[in-house]
């Protein structure tokens, strides 16, 4: 990961948050978490950073932040992705530059997290890239809310999953209270695009997988695209999705400001 390539990184940035509405504007530390996901972008060395979002609140809590760049997106975007789709649109980019999605409530984003999907996209030749870490724990494994990923042998990823993946027949028969010897993978939202890939996967119709599983990326697997795995080479902090986690992050960030 020492050789890391020319990236952008687009935020998505929406402001009606089911669990937590307004989120990007949600202060930490005094300052909203979309500014600190921008500032985490910047330190990781991206050419460009822009935000997508619909909301001029957003935009506005963006104004005079130098180096970031917002896009108004359309309200009734179904995704994430494609928000981002819109975005490069409104940016320009080629077709071969590597586009990294930035999740917005990532505010402790690791910057060599950020570089390594880039790198991983640049490295593998593959359109789509991603993160994942090792699960430590079996609650964690069994826990629908935490992604879990399988790759092949060279680094692809298998699938996607809310259920333990793979499954350990014969230990998991006696007790599921404890890993068993192995290593189990826990997905990271965080992805690489060529930026030619998001306006095709943008436009691929919801995949039978995806539905089933409400996982976005299993569209890509389920059309025979790679998306390409390597390991975070440091940890990402959950993302924020409670009042909760939004008390413990801006604890946090007091802490470390």
């Amino acid at each position: 990961m020492n050789n890391v390539p020319d990236f952008v990184v687009a935020i998505p940035a929406r402001y009606a948050s089911t669990r937590l509405p307004g989120k990007p504007l949600a202060a930490l530390a005094g300052v909203p978490m979309v500014v600190h996901v921008a500032r985490r972008a910047l330190a990781a060395g991206a050419r460009e950073v822009w935000v997508a979002t619909d909301d001029a609140r957003i935009a506005a809590a963006l104004e005079g932040f130098d180096g970031v760049r917002v896009a108004m997106t359309r309200a009734d975007h179904a995704s994430g992705t494609d928000r981002l789709a819109e975005c490069a649109r409104q940016a320009g980019w080629g077709e071969q530059d590597i586009v990294v999605n930035l999740q917005g409530d990532e505010p402790f984003a690791p910057a060599a997290g950020i570089r390594a999907v880039a790198a991983t996209l640049a490295g593998s030749g593959a359109p789509m890239a991603t993160l994942a870490t090792p699960v430590e724990d079996a609650p964690t494994l069994f826990d629908p809310n935490v992604v879990k990923l399988v790759r092949n042998a060279q680094g692809d990823a298998l699938y996607f999953s809310r259920a333990p993946i793979p499954w350990h027949r014969d230990a998991f028969a006696r007790s599921r209270d404890a890993l068993p010897p192995g290593q189990w993978l826990r997905h990271i939202g965080i992805y690489g695009y060529r930026a030619g890939f998001l306006q095709r996967f943008a436009a691929m119709p919801p995949g039978t997988l995806e539905q089933v599983e409400s996982l976005e990326q299993l569209r890509v697997l389920e059309a025979g695209f790679r998306i390409a795995v390597s390991l975070s080479p440091e940890p990402f902090p959950p993302g924020i999705d409670t009042p909760e986690d939004l008390a413990r992050a801006d604890a946090l960030m007091r802490a470390t400001a």
